[in-house]
């Protein structure tokens, strides 16, 4: 059959998928599994999960310097630039001056809120099938070990 998997085969590899040697693309190919599964339940209202966790980071702390939140989500300032362009755009979120010019603060407008609170429920049904498809436990679990692994990874 050569380097190609196809069928039956493949479908076996897929299913018990082997732990890769490093530890950051086991990390990267789960998140991109999980991303899938809550892009599928968002993208019929036009968002992203990426820009779901800012609309309910920025829901939750409310005006927050765009240093402070790249910190709180780990994000380097240019990823965290390309992220909030296009929520400024449609005007889910807004930025003023901070005190010191060289610091923007962010907060969510109302279309965001709205935005936030409409795909609320399409978020919940995607957290329902993450936990049913790994269990509850399990998800509790891996939710507090991935917040020990930032945390600890964030303080250098």
């Amino acid at each position: 059959m050569g380097k190609t998997q196809t069928g039956a085969k493949f479908q076996g590899v897929l299913a018990a998928l082997p732990p890769l040697p490093c530890t950051c693309a086991n990390l990267r190919r789960a998140a991109r599994a999980v991303s899938r599964l809550y892009n599928g339940e968002l993208q019929p209202h036009g968002i992203e999960i990426t820009q779901l966790t800012l609309l309910m980071t920025l829901d939750r702390v409310g005006e927050i310097s765009q240093g402070n939140l790249g910190r709180l989500l780990a994000l380097d300032s240019t990823t965290l630039t390309r992220v909030l362009k296009p929520l400024r755009k449609r005007g889910w979120i807004e930025e003023k001056a901070g005190n010191d010019r060289r610091f923007r603060m962010i907060r969510l407008t109302a279309s965001g809120q709205s935005k936030y609170q409409q795909c609320l429920p399409h978020w919940r049904r995607a957290q329902d099938r993450l936990r049913a498809k790994v269990g509850d436990e399990t998800a509790e679990q891996l939710s507090g070990l991935l917040a020990k692994v930032t945390a600890t990874i964030a303080e250098g």
